[in-house]
Parts: structure tokens; sequence; C-alpha cells
């Protein structure tokens, strides 16, 4: 009975370490550890100023204007290196909590004993054995790098940095994910051809450098049923954020937390006997996994339904989606529900008990969601609040409106397409040349937010930092707040094609112009970006990223101001 509860506590504590690695670690394209300032940072060194032509503009002029620009220099100075790093670094922590999951899958945890103890008698000697585990832990290393490696080549860095806006990749993640989801249920499981792993375990025999290498090769395939969902949903997390060297950093960080397990246990072989026994609590890891990459596949989802303007996954059919998903994953963990595969649960224990405790409250946390509270804390997964078609305080009228601008302009360029990214009590306009005739006739300076559909930062900074009554009044007040959305699929006038001086590839849609315009003049491609300029386009204060700090951000707002007064 003793050792039952011990196993019980300790398979609880499994089930956390699941659900906390997942929420906060964050295996997601949108959140992966927000703790970093930006989604993207795509370097843009030694490129040129050019301007973005209108309608007014003819072919020659635009020529003529190029020429006149050519030797131009940027004004500001390139992102700085350690936005990649932290992004990168993000990937990479993610990758490692994610290769610690794969360790409690089925298809691995019963096979660390079998193998360690392998390594130990066959080598004969306790130091041939632990340089052979630490041969086969290099091993499974260079496996799963050089399949991250694979992914940018076919890919390339700079397809994957369009991943994740593209409609077909955000589609096909979603359909993976949701595969992977129902395979760890217990629908199915996805094996590789049982041919392969045969091949790799015959060569295994050959000894040496070579049989170990195809023994990790051969832990490879056999656990892919296992760890396959969750090296997919790492691979399409690292590739939509758009960095070439994510997909292999994301991999090195699994199979680095993978490998540790087999050279430790052969360092320290009698700590093999504090792991708890395999049992019915390693297919409860799996079935919370599965809850969990069927929530992450609705981020993709939402993405496509935002860019292409399908208008119909809002905000409350997504947390709807999200609340019925977190009340299964509850009522499973206390027991409630069981699956073909489930062992009987007798009785709950203490751990598991506190687990359901804190899913339950997520749950409650989701449902005033449903009629329009913020829910700062998963606000960068959320669609915009302005996709809700029902928003309780809205409708009773709280909250302050929308200043109004005495100005010629009319009618707003390109509105309609962004009625769904609105927020309440701010005058958005959407295009640079009617926001610099604005400015000059309200005397304000600008306040550019380079932002986008699927921009998890840009959702975090506008649900938790713009709300704040001194952010919010001086963003009405004090400037003409220009929105220009770099992923924007909507296409432009054919009168306003034009070829980027960046890229080189013909511009056809209002998101590869903010893109291109952003990327050329100031030297970056991260979203959000903010940056400050006088009616003229002359940036009036170094441009700054996310940062989730009000203080920080009334401090950047205030210094804008200040220097257009002194601009005056």
């Amino acid at each position: 009975m003793r050792a039952f509860k011990s196993r019980s506590a300790k398979t609880g504590l499994f089930l956390l370490f699941t659900i906390v690695a997942f929420f906060f670690a964050g295996l997601s394209p949108a959140n992966a550890l927000q703790n970093k300032k930006a989604d993207t940072a795509v370097s843009a060194n030694d490129v040129q100023f050019t301007e973005i032509p209108t309608a007014a503009d003819s072919a020659a002029a635009f020529r003529k204007k190029q020429a006149q620009l050519k030797k131009a220099r940027p004004a500001i100075a390139p992102v700085a290196v350690g936005e990649k790093n932290q992004t990168l670094w993000a990937i990479f922590i993610a990758g490692f909590l994610g290769g610690l999951l794969a360790i409690t899958m089925p298809c691995i945890y019963p096979l660390l004993p079998l193998t360690v103890s392998f390594f130990t008698k066959k080598s004969g000697s306790r130091s041939k054995g632990i340089l052979h585990s630490l041969l086969y832990g290099i091993s499974i290393i260079v496996i799963y790098v050089s399949l991250g490696l694979v992914i940018t080549l076919i890919f390339g860095p700079d397809a994957l940095n369009a991943l994740a806006t593209n409609g077909i990749f955000n589609l096909f993640f979603f359909l993976l994910l949701v595969t992977f989801g129902v395979s760890f249920l217990g629908a199915f499981e996805i094996n590789l051809p049982s041919s392969l792993a045969n091949k790799l375990d015959a060569n295994s025999d050959k000894g040496g450098l070579v049989g170990i290498f195809f023994m990790a090769a051969t832990l490879v395939v056999v656990s892919f049923s296992c760890t396959g969902p969750l090296v997919g949903s790492l691979l399409a997390a690292a590739a939509t954020k758009g960095d070439r060297l994510g997909p292999a950093v994301g991999m090195f960080g699994f199979s680095l937390a993978l490998a540790l397990p087999f050279t430790l246990f052969a360092l320290f072989p009698s700590a093999l006997k504090s792991l708890p026994k395999s049992g019915g609590w390693l297919n409860s890891i799996k079935v919370v996994l599965g809850f969990l990459e069927l929530a992450f596949a609705l981020k993709f989802l939402s993405n496509v339904d935002l860019a292409y303007h399908w208008n119909w996954f809002d905000r409350e059919i997504f947390l709807s989606a999200w609340i019925a998903i977190g009340l299964l994953m509850g009522l499973y963990l206390i027991g409630k529900i069981k699956f073909s595969h489930d062992d009987d649960l007798p009785h709950l224990s203490v751990p598991r008990t506190f687990i359901a405790i804190g899913v339950f409250a997520f749950v409650f946390y989701m449902i005033p969601g449903l009629w329009g509270a913020p829910l700062k804390i998963i606000s960068g997964f959320l669609p915009p609040p302005a996709t809700q078609d029902f928003d309780l305080s809205r409708s009773m009228g709280s909250g302050s409106a929308a200043p109004v601008q005495n100005v010629s302009i009319k009618e707003k360029k390109y509105e309609d397409l962004f009625k769904r990214g609105k927020h309440a009590g701010l005058n958005e306009w959407y295009d640079y040349e009617q926001a610099l005739q604005v400015s000059k006739e309200l005397k304000k300076p600008i306040l550019i937010d380079f932002t986008g559909w699927n921009c998890a930062n840009c959702r975090r900074m506008e649900n938790e930092v713009w709300p704040d009554a001194g952010v919010r009044k001086r963003m009405q007040n004090d400037f003409v707040l220009l929105e220009l959305y770099v992923d924007e699929k909507g296409s432009l006038p054919a009168a306003e094609f034009y070829n980027s001086s960046f890229s080189g590839k013909q511009v056809t849609t209002i998101g590869g112009k903010n893109s291109d315009f952003e990327t050329v003049k100031f030297n970056t491609n991260s979203q959000p970006f903010y940056v400050i300029t006088d009616s003229d386009g002359k940036v009036l204060v170094t441009p700054q990223g996310a940062n989730f700090s009000v203080d920080n951000y009334i401090k950047y707002l205030d210094s804008g101001i200040a220097a257009y007064k002194q601009s005056k």
C-alpha cells in the first residue's frame, strides 16, 4: 500500500510538470516563452532607403526617386542581436522541456533501465558503460539536430519567416496537431514502418560507434508514436518564428533532454531504483498532452481566420473551445472520463487533485471572457477583442469613446479590412500617407504601430499595456495612431504595385507594403515595433519593440511628445 501511494504521488508530480511545462513554457507559435521582446527579429543590414509609391506616383517618378536615394543610409540602427538570441533561447527551452516530457512517454520511459543495464553489462566495465551511454546520447542529439537542419534546408530562412502568416501552412499545422492530439487520446498510433526499425536494429549489432549510433536511431524510430507529436509541435512552433536556426536549436534542446537520462543513469545506476514503475500514469500524461495538442491547434486555425478575414472563428468561439477542452481534461484527471486504454482510477492522489483544481480554476477564469473580460494572462493567444460579438462592457457603454478628429480626410483607407482589429477608445489610421496628412492638420506626432494579425506579443501589448489610463489618455489626445499590419493579405490597387529594393520581389499586398516599409526604413521585421515620427516622417525618438512595463511605455510616449514639441 505504501508503494502504491508513493507511485501515485509521483504520478501526480509528473502530471503537474506536464501542465506547467506546456502552459508556461509554451510549445506554441503564439507564446513560446513570451518573455522575448518580439515575435521575429530578422536583420536587414545594409539596406537602403526607399519610399513606398502611392497611386499618385508614376513609374518614372518612382524610379527617379529610387536613384536619388540609392546612396542614402538608414537613420535607424539595426535591431539588437539580443532580441534574436532571446527568440532562440525561448525555442531551446521549449525544446528542452518537450524532451523532458518525451521521457515520460510510454514508448521511452520503460526503456531507460533496460538501455542503461544493457550498456553496463555489455561493456564489461563501468567506465566503458558510461562512454557507450555518452556516445548513445550524442547520437540521439545528432539525429534530431539533423532533422532540424533538414527542415531549414527544405524551406529556407525566407520561407520559415513567411510560415507564421501563410494560410496553407497554418491549416496544415492545425490538421497535423489535431491528428497528433487524437493519437495521444488513443484513437490510433502514428508509427514509422516496422521494416525501418528492424533494419536499424539489425545494424545496431555491428558493435562500436556505428552500432551505438544505429541503436539510437532505432530508439528514435520505435518511439516515434510518442515523440512524433511533440517533435511536430516543436518544429511547427520553431518554424513559424522565422529564424533559420530555430528548428535546429529546438531539436537540440529536445534531444539534449532526451539523451541526458541515459548518460546520468549510467553514471549513477543506483538511481534507477528511485524511478516510479511503469504503469497507467504514463498513459495519463499522454492523454493530458493530447488535450493540450488540440488546444494548441486552435491557435493555428485562428491565425488563418484573422489573416484571410473568414470572420467566423471569433474570440468567444475560441474561448468556448478552450473551455470545453479544459473541462474534459479536468474530468479526465478526476476519473470521470476514461479512455479504452486507461487503467482504473480507484482513488485520487493528493497531487492529482491539486492539478485538477488548477485546471478547473483555469476554466472558470476563462468563462467571463465569453462576455468580454480581458483575460490578460492568455491575451496573446486570443483573437482581438474586436472580434467579440457580445462584449458586456461595450454594450453597457462603459469605457471612453474614440476622440473625434476634425480633418479634411473623411474616409480612412483600408478601414473596412481592419474592423476586427480596432481598439476601444482609439482612433486608428491604416495608411502612411493619410497619417502624415492628419498629423500636419492636427499638429500631433504619429505613433506608428507595426503589428500583425498573428502577432502574440502585439495582442499582449494591446491588452496589458494600452488599456492603462495613462497610456490610453496619451494615445487618445497626443498622437495620430497609425497601425500598419505586416501580414494583411488584402491586395493593393494595381497602380501601387512595385518592386521592393530590399527583396527584389514585386509587392502586391497591403501587408507586403507595410513589411517592406518597416524592413527598408527601420532595418527590422519584428512586431510589435513602435516608431514616433513628426508630420514629415522624421523619427523623433529611438523606436522600441514589445515591453510589457506600463511605466516604460508611458516614458516612451512622453519622450516622443517632448521631442515633437522641441522640433517645432
